[in-house]
């Protein structure tokens, strides 16, 4: 704008005029006299049609009232008129479009079908000037999100995976992410990602742990708003003992065994007592009262009061649950004051006899022993006539008596730090045993008597070696000496002479020596009697014999000289005798008749005389058939078969000879012209055959069982030169 005055006008210049330059301009003027005089004019600007940044595209949400902006200026105002897909929308036709009085359009709940390309078109008519602008509305739908499975199980430490899935839909297409405790999840080697079409977004937990239990959210975003939903991770785990330790206690004291497991969920936890597999669980408590168990969030004390020496041993934890479980093992450990294992406490020497006083003991913590007498205690080293052996457990102190003070009263003393125990032990000297008593005779025979008593009352103090029996013959001095076997009280004794009468005493033996004789007991054997009846058993034989078993009974005091057995059929009156030597066992009776029944009678005689005679009766089967099988079945497969090949090579043979001497060909024939031919070159004697000399062939005679004859006669064959075969009678048996 500019101003330009001269002497007698003024003008005001408006370059690049706009809308806003135009109204009404008033031009004053002032006289010298002061007189003033105005003027008015009126300025009016046309603007020419303008689209003022309309923007492109508008985007809106979805479900909500869009106003799509066409700010246009013109003078005079321009008429706007909206098209959407080549068709003008009128309020008429579209009660969702509106043209507002500023000529922007709204859509009422725009929804994604609304979406697409508006034009704007604006014209002056009195000017006939007309323009437009297109406009692409876009309308964004929030994200819709949906999950196929909100809850998920899995396992740990099984190197097992699990996989969220997310389904979106929206536009724009959402961007998803994942969260888990407020903090989005990265891509790693435990989380891995992954996008398919249909809007599929996965989250895959590989090697799941306990840890990553839990919630995990799905989060769809875009331009139009966000959606979350939640998905639950339950991760179980195997149940695992995880404090289980040995525990030592002492007898009599309390003790407290834990056990404490994880898992999910919690474990169950039991206890089972591996001496007699008794189990204890939760709130159970023994009839006796000494074991009780209390649980709670996995931890399981199993409590002992009064504990026992039986309480030794193993116990086993068990976890369980709906998964799996755990064992695991734990000894409980007893100490206890020393504990003397035997009541043995009086032992017997003599002077100059070795003793060894044991004293045992079972202790835990293992104890010391100390041996005292008469409050000195005896070194390890020992003493002239002591010596101490330890071991674990065990202290022996040998002591050799030497006069009547070394016996008395020993100390062993047993000391660990549950505490002190003392046995007192005794050494007492020793003493030959009583005398036996009740001496008894039995089974008295005339060479044989059994001695039987009683046990003397005292050993001495030391144990029995044997008993010493003695006897003789009445009038006689000299004792006989027989020994027992160990401290067996019957001695039977031996060689003793018939019808005669003995005297006999018995004593005990000992260590310390010989002790006293009992009462002397007589006894007389018997007179020499015939012999008692012998047994007899029998036994089938081989062909018509039978053998006959003989067994001995009482010999009368005799040796047995024979047996008489005479024997018959049943049908027959005259008795067959036979003669068997004392010392025979058994009696071969034969030849026998087949099919028969035969009555025997054996007497024994020694030289006393004849026994009562024992009676007998077997029966003889009928005769058996001879045939192939009977013949060869006592034989084995190798000697049935080596017959046969003896047969048929004694066949070859004889087929052989037949050949060389009928038709003058065969083995034998080869072998005969070769030697022949021989001799012929070197002797000139090849006629002899042709001159009637005569061959000579011996062959083994066979009996009737086609055995071979062992006898040295042989069947002389004679060849003559006609082919005939003579045998000589004289030189042959049948």
């Amino acid at each position: 704008m500019a101003l330009h005055t001269e002497t007698s006008r003024s003008r005001l210049i408006i370059y690049n005029a706009i809308i806003e330059d135009a109204g009404i301009y008033r031009c004053q003027a002032t006289d010298a006299g002061g007189h003033t005089e105005e003027a008015s004019v009126v300025l009016e600007i046309y603007q020419r049609l303008t689209f003022q940044d309309v923007q492109s595209p508008q985007e809106f949400r979805h479900g909500e009232t869009a106003e799509v902006v066409c700010d246009v200026i013109s003078s005079p105002v321009p008429v706007v008129v909206w098209y959407y897909q080549d068709r003008e929308i009128t309020e008429e036709h579209h009660s969702k479009f509106q043209v507002l009085a500023n000529n922007n359009l709204q859509i009422h709940q725009v929804t994604k079908a609304d979406e697409g390309v508006y034009r704007c078109e604006a014209s002056v008519e009195a000017r006939g000037e007309i323009d437009f602008v297109d406009i692409a509305v876009v309308v964004n739908v929030p994200p819709v999100l949906s999950v196929s499975q909100q809850s998920f199980n899995a396992t740990a430490d099984y190197q097992e995976s699990v996989t969220f899935t997310c389904i979106t839909s929206g536009s724009p297409d959402p961007v998803v992410t994942w969260h888990r405790k407020g903090q989005q999840l990265e891509p790693s080697e435990q989380h891995f990602f992954n996008r398919l079409e249909g809007g599929r977004s996965m989250l895959t937990i590989r090697n799941i742990r306990q840890g990553d239990g839990g919630t995990y959210s799905c989060k769809a975003t875009n331009k139009a708003g966000s959606q979350e939903r939640e998905l639950f991770l339950k991760v179980f785990v195997q149940p695992h003992i995880t404090q289980l330790k040995n525990v030592t206690a002492v007898e009599g004291s309390a003790a407290m065994i834990s056990c404490v497991a994880e898992g999910e969920p919690l474990p169950d936890i039991s206890w089972r007592r591996a001496s007699d597999g008794q189990t204890f669980v939760d709130g159970d408590k023994s009839q006796d009262g000494r074991f009780e168990v209390r649980g709670r969030h996995g931890k399981s004390v199993l409590a002992i009061s009064g504990v026992r020496l039986a309480d030794l041993g193993r116990f086993d934890c068990e976890a369980l649950s709906r998964i799996g479980g755990h064992q695991k093992s734990m000894f409980l450990d007893i100490e206890y004051i020393p504990k003397f294992l035997t009541n043995h406490t009086i032992y017997y020497s003599w002077e100059g006899n070795p003793v060894n006083i044991s004293c045992d003991v079972m202790s835990n913590p293992p104890a010391t022993m100390l041996w005292r007498r008469e409050r000195f205690t005896i070194s390890a080293e020992g003493t002239a006539n002591t010596r101490v052996h330890s071991a674990e457990g065990k202290s022996v102190l040998e002591v050799t008596p030497m006069s009547d003070r070394d016996f008395g009263r020993y100390n062993c003393t047993a000391r660990n730090n549950i505490g002190v125990r003392y046995q007192e032990f005794i050494l007492a000297q020793a003493d030959v045993p009583s005398n036996p008593y009740s001496v008894r005779l039995s089974a008295v025979s005339q060479r044989l008597a059994t001695v039987t008593f009683m046990k003397p009352d005292s050993h001495g103090g030391v144990p029995i070696s044997y008993y010493l029996v003695q006897y003789k013959e009445v009038g006689s001095q000299d004792w006989r000496d027989v020994k027992s076997h160990s401290v067996q009280t019957t001695v039977v004794l031996t060689g003793l002479e018939p019808n005669t009468t003995y005297e006999v005493r018995v004593a005990a033996v000992n260590g310390k020596g010989q002790g006293e004789f009992s009462h002397t007991e007589t006894f007389q054997t018997l007179p020499i009697r015939e012999p008692s009846p012998p047994a007899v058993h029998g036994q089938r034989g081989m062909g018509k014999a039978y053998r006959l078993g003989l067994v001995k009974q009482d010999d009368g005091g005799m040796p047995i000289v024979e047996y008489i057995v005479k024997y018959k059929t049943d049908k027959e009156e005259q008795w067959m005798t036979k003669l068997v030597p004392g010392a025979n066992d058994f009696a071969m009776l034969q030849p026998l008749q087949w099919n028969t029944r035969y009555e025997v009678e054996i007497t024994a005689r020694n030289v006393k005389g004849l026994s009562e005679p024992t009676f007998y009766q077997f029966f003889m089967p009928q005769k058996p058939d001879i045939t192939a099988e009977s013949l060869f079945s006592g034989l084995g497969l190798g000697a049935v078969v080596g017959l046969g090949l003896g047969a048929l090579l004694l066949l070859l043979v004889l087929v052989d000879i037949s050949c060389f001497f009928l038709r003058h060909c065969g083995l034998l024939m080869c072998i005969t012209r070769t030697l022949c031919s021989k001799k012929t070159a070197t002797s000139g004697k090849g006629k002899e055959m042709e001159e009637g000399k005569a061959a000579y062939l011996k062959l083994p005679l066979k009996e009737e069982n086609g055995k071979e004859s062992l006898k040295p006669d042989t069947i002389e064959i004679k060849v003559h030169s006609d082919n005939s075969i003579h045998t000589k009678p004289d030189d042959s048996k049948a």
